[in-house]
């Protein structure tokens, strides 16, 4: 017999190809609209910010992103994953994740003069008492947004994200015209929380109850713990470089690093992000399958690597003209940021093949193998980056720390295949095929633009940038024609 749990999730395990492809298309536009409305504004903000307050802001934001990791100890995650939910467990999670978020209140307070010393960064506290604001909003939203994921609503968690960044994306860009200076950027980032959780509230409603047991909810804690800290390990690995760049260099230094690591790595983060939601609750369902994981891993690394490669090797390609065009308020160039730029676009195709362990894992109840996963990470991310700080002077120093990312991942990489290796007896050459047509459409895209440089090589940086978009969009048409043929070949002949 067929078992649907409350919250409509099916235990059937034939349509997860199909959840997969609802939840790309679903995911996936909304996370390009988002990451297109985030770029284009930001890129207007830095318009109207200097370089110090950009590297402010940036460093605040960090620090926010860590602190939200702690987001309800992990128990987002784990009701994801539990098989089951009562009434009394999602009450119970929600005042358990509203009390947490206030002890993380009153910790920021405390600790914030300690981070302004540290920096010596002047209204650090102000700053961080608006980030210590939003974890409350932040946690009043976990509950509504999980019970979307365990119901594999992907057409609202799109809405819900596309409003919320729209919105606070004007939000930004208002408070920048407006001459509010990294306020902008840092009130743009707690707003985002609280348009969050007005979208959550009217797409899946929930008004908990007074009642509060802590037993009924200890299995999603002892999960979400481990999910918790890997999610502190993760952001972690994300920010401490710009933690540790602001510290070593100052926040004009931070600027230039931020401006090309928010072009080369937001759309890695934001397929991240895709592939965790869209993944972890399909991986749930046929981890236990060997044939059908395989299949969903080769379709979840092929869509990645299609959507991603030719678009990190067009950064690469028009990073000189485009860090050339950009300027903070005061006039300055941001051309320090395009060898960094192409580096980090390097180094992020690397890392997003690397993303699709993480979901795996904690959807097939390793939340300790990914924790080991992300503290690795962590500490040859932190070590490489101590090392470049201390020996490289300031502006070498950038270059040097975007070069560190790319030296990280081939040992990651491998202990990832060995993983696979041991748990499910998939090797990496079964996965290779999910990367033929993007390396061969990146290969063809490389081969193109290194005959015509030349060509363009004296016109105005628009043209160049121009050229580049149009070599990268005719291999993206190349590749989805190529496949369509073949999906349309494939059902020919069934």
């Amino acid at each position: 017999m067929l078992g649907i749990d409350p919250d409509g999730r099916s235990d059937r395990l034939d349509d997860h190809y199909k959840h997969l492809r609802r939840g790309f298309n679903w995911l996936g536009s909304a996370t390009v609209i988002a990451k297109l409305i985030d770029f284009g504004t930001i890129v207007t903000v830095l318009l109207f910010l200097t370089k110090d307050q950009v590297g402010v802001a940036s460093l605040v934001v960090s620090i926010g992103m860590v602190v939200e990791s702690m987001n309800g100890l992990g128990t987002g995650e784990a009701l994801v994953q539990a098989r089951d939910v009562s009434r009394l467990q999602l009450d119970t999670v929600f005042w358990f994740v509203i009390g947490l978020s206030l002890v993380i209140v009153c910790v920021i307070l405390l600790l914030s003069p300690a981070v302004q010393m540290v920096y010596g960064i002047a209204g650090m506290t102000a700053y961080l008492a608006v980030i210590a604001v939003k974890q409350p909003i932040v946690g009043a939203a976990l509950i509504p947004i999980a019970l979307m994921n365990r119901a594999l609503q992907y057409e609202r968690i799109a809405v819900v994200n596309v409003i919320a960044t729209f919105l606070a994306a004007l939000t930004r860009l208002g408070l920048a015209v407006g001459g509010a200076g990294a306020w902008a950027l840092v009130i743009g980032f707690a707003a985002h929380g609280l348009y969050t959780l007005i979208g959550a509230q009217v797409a899946r409603p929930f008004r908990p109850s007074l009642q509060f047991r802590m037993y009924a909810i200890s299995g999603l804690t002892h999960f979400g713990v481990r999910a918790a800290v890997n999610n502190a390990l993760h952001q972690m690995f994300k920010n401490v470089d710009y933690l540790l760049i602001g510290w070593l260099y100052g926040p004009s230094q931070l600027a230039i690093y931020r401006v090309a690591f928010d072009i080369a790595m937001e759309p890695v983060m934001a397929v991240g992000m895709l592939v965790n939601r869209t993944s972890m609750p399909v991986f749930a369902r046929v981890w236990e399958n060997k044939a059908k994981l395989l299949g969903a891993l080769q379709w979840s690394l092929g869509r990645l690597e299609i959507l991603l490669m030719p678009l990190m090797a067009f950064f690469v390609m028009a990073a000189d003209p485009l860090m050339t065009l950009l300027h903070d308020r005061e006039g300055h160039s941001y051309a320090g940021a395009a060898l960094p730029l192409k580096l980090l676009a390097i180094a992020a195709m690397l890392r997003v093949t690397l993303e699709v362990l993480y979901a795996l894992m904690l959807a097939s109840g390793r939340p300790g193998a990914a924790v080991r996963l992300s503290g690795s990470t962590l500490l040859l991310l932190s070590g490489g980056l101590l090392t470049a700080g201390f020996i490289y002077p300031a502006g070498t120093g950038v270059v040097a720390m975007s070069a560190v990312w790319l030296l990280i991942y081939p040992p990651l990489l491998f202990w990832g295949a060995h993983f696979l290796q041991h748990n499910w007896a998939i090797h990496i050459s079964q996965l290779k095929n999910a990367m033929i047509v993007p390396l061969v459409g990146v290969a063809a895209l490389t081969i193109v633009w290194a005959v015509g440089k030349p060509l363009i090589h004296n016109f105005n940086p628009e043209v160049q940038i121009t050229c580049a978009a149009i070599t990268a969009a005719l291999t993206y048409l190349g590749m989805f024609v190529y496949l369509r043929k073949k999906s349309q070949n494939a059902e020919t002949t069934m």
